[in-house]
């Protein structure tokens, strides 16, 4: 790229951080530093408020930079992330959003203890949102180190380097200064960012091809060398068997993965009532399905416009499509509208980002010191030293995240968002379900589900292609690949919920029926919610 792209860009992302800090420091002197303000905010965000940081808190680098990659190089393939994306929200509405507002405090954890015994249930659930929150920040490094790869020109191991470094720094700052309301604030700058710039982008595509959107896609087709496969099943999932079970597998851990996502979850403690909570969940909807329908339009327009092997000579994952895409649109690399267009894009981009980095962290951060840290000590953690652990604990993750981020920058953003969905359906979800819908449920049954699914996943994923035995794996040059998928959830997901079954059934512990009778009035009516 040339030096005015990189000028500008850097512009533009210096004043987007400029601005984010300047929110942080504000929020961080009027807070009075309250678990509930650090955790929830004040709980004070109304439904619309809460639907745009939702949106931007799903929004992620996975979105906007892997989705649209993906189906630039795969077409109807790249799709499933979309509907698998969008559909799983159908799921949060109807069986998650109000019934976890009303039940919980701060965290999933609060809603699966409240009928069970609270230490090895916190324990269990804790330990898996860290887990679940550290493969979802990773995918947001490895994108991070993508798009400053493309804006200097993809020669400076060093740069991307510095720029996980970088963004984790940030993160920290965030969420340890301005807590859930900063970070709140900080989603809602970046929705509207990116809603806006994706709207740009999809209008300029389309007038590109005059309105017509058949045209758009014969173009991608012919241009993407696969002809009319390109726009039918198969091109990624289609070859074998496997790749048909991994097309499964994936789809099921996209769908059932959203509900199970901490940061997501901790979203709803944010708004004073549950029925602030489902509207929110509206808001949230209506958002995300506008953009996703968006990524269709840019997705193919960078395979007809771009290119696939310029996507693929640019980033082997296709991370860089849209950024390529705004500076075709644009006029080219030597004009000064493609100069302008793709600074604002990649500066949208480095948002998305630096919010969804703070809103992970934040969530993680809660479940080490609300519940790992409060269920460790043999007495109750005050509010104000439980606060102060979780901007401990902000920093230890974002060392993690920062070292795993170096560790998978070559990997598809979108690919490894799919594995942090898979463990979240895996683990979180059916102890969630069971415990707001099992009369019968135990404590033993609780942690079971748990670690019968968290266990199973990361070890086939250990076991997997995604580890080792193929040239896009972390570790291309051994091979101890036994798991042929390369998402474990159709595997995983249903053995959390057989175990947390068989713990249940196991257990000599007799289910508290007054403790699930007092849960069940809290969830369907709100009485004695926080």
């Amino acid at each position: 790229m040339s030096g005015n792209h990189q000028t500008l860009a850097l512009l533009l992302f210096s004043a987007f951080v400029a601005v984010t800090l300047a929110i942080t420091t504000w929020v961080s002197r009027n807070r009075h530093g309250s678990a509930e303000e650090f955790y929830a905010g004040g709980r004070l965000f109304s439904p619309m408020e809460n639907g745009f940081a939702i949106s931007g808190d799903y929004m992620s680098a996975a979105s906007f930079l892997g989705v649209t990659g993906l189906i630039a190089l795969f077409g109807y393939d790249g799709l499933l992330y979309v509907v698998g994306f969008l559909v799983a929200w159908l799921v949060v509405l109807f069986l998650v959003a109000e019934l976890v507002r009303n039940c919980g405090r701060f965290t999933l954890a609060d809603v699966v203890a409240a009928r069970m015994s609270e230490r090895p249930v916190r324990i269990a659930v804790g330990t898996s949102s860290v887990t679940v929150s550290v493969l979802y920040l990773v995918a947001q490094m490895v994108g991070a180190g993508s798009l400053v790869a493309l804006l200097l020109g993809g020669t400076s191991e060093a740069a991307r380097n510095w720029t996980v470094i970088g963004v984790g720094a940030l993160m920290v700052i965030y969420v340890s200064m301005g807590g859930m309301r900063a970070t709140t604030w900080i989603q809602i700058v970046k929705a509207v960012l990116l809603m806006g710039g994706a709207i740009a982008l999809t209008v300029l595509v389309l007038v590109r091809f005059h309105g017509d959107f058949n045209q758009l896609l014969r173009s991608a087709a012919e241009r993407s060398g696969h002809g009319d496969a390109f726009l039918a099943p198969g091109l990624k999932y289609g070859g074998d068997w496997t790749a048909r079970f991994d097309f499964i597998s994936l789809g099921l851990a996209l769908v059932l993965g959203t509900a199970g996502l901490p940061h997501i979850l901790s979203r709803f403690y944010t708004v004073p009532t549950a029925r602030a909570a489902r509207r929110s969940v509206v808001w949230a909807i209506g958002l995300i399905g506008s953009f996703y329908l968006m990524t269709f339009v840019l997705g193919f327009g960078a395979a007809a416009i771009v290119g696939p092997e310029a996507v693929r000579g640019s980033n082997a994952a296709g991370n860089t499509a849209v950024p390529l895409l705004a500076l075709d649109l644009g006029g080219g690399a030597d004009s000064t509208g493609g100069t302008v267009l793709f600074a604002i894009v990649a500066a949208i981009a480095f948002a998305t980002i630096l919010a969804v980095v703070a809103g992970i962290t934040l969530a993680s951060s809660a479940s080490v010191a609300h519940d790992l840290y409060a269920s460790l000590r043999r007495r109750r953690a005050k509010p104000r030293s439980e606060v102060a652990v979780a901007r401990t604990a902000a920093v230890g993750i974002g060392v993690v995240a920062i070292a795993l981020g170096l560790l998978a920058r070559d990997l598809n953003v979108a690919f490894l968002v799919g594995l942090a969905f898979a463990v979240a359906a895996s683990a979180n979800l059916p102890v969630l379900l069971y415990s707001l819908f099992w009369r019968g449920f135990t404590t033993r049954g609780a942690v079971w589900a748990v670690y019968g699914g968290l266990v199973p996943a990361l070890l086939l994923v250990l076991l997997s292609p995604v580890v080792s035995g193929s040239p896009e794996s972390l570790f291309p040059g051994v091979n101890f690949q036994y798991f042929p998928l390369q998402n474990p959830g159709l595997v995983s997901i249903p053995l959390g919920f057989l175990a947390g079954w068989l713990g249940t059934v196991t257990s000599a512990e007799p289910p508290d029926q007054a403790k699930h009778a007092e849960t069940e009035v809290r969830s369907l009516t709100g009485a004695g919610a926080v």
